[in-house]
């Protein structure tokens, strides 16, 4: 009896554990859409972004100049995904691309 019930504990436990290692996704996902960022070695601080919706459309574009965009900080990323969201939301409304509106220059200076 104490086997079959250590079988069933061991069992959920690796069920729970399976299923939270699927559903943990970065949050720095946006669900609507993916953002690039192009950068040179011999120009650090000189960086194009580029936000898309999830059909692969190119909503949003900017050119970061005189800033270093680090994309392996957690604050940096969140940043972009707020103005994906914002751009794909926008674009939505009115299907043109929008181009150097300075978003991602000033939200990545505060």
């Amino acid at each position: 009896m104490k086997k079959y019930f250590l079988a069933i504990v061991l069992m959920i436990v690796f069920t729970a554990i399976s299923y939270s290692q699927q559903n943990d996704k970065p949050k720095w996902l946006s669900k609507k859409g993916y953002w690039l960022v192009e950068s040179n070695l011999s120009s650090p601080k000189s960086s194009v972004i580029y936000f898309y919706n999830n059909d692969n459309v190119l909503v949003y574009k900017e050119n970061v100049e005189g800033l270093r965009v680090k994309i392996n900080k957690t604050k940096v990323k969140m940043s972009l995904k707020k103005i994906l969201e914002a751009s794909v939301t926008a674009w939505e409304k009115k299907h043109i691309s929008r181009e150097n509106d300075y978003l991602v220059a000033t939200a990545l200076k505060k």
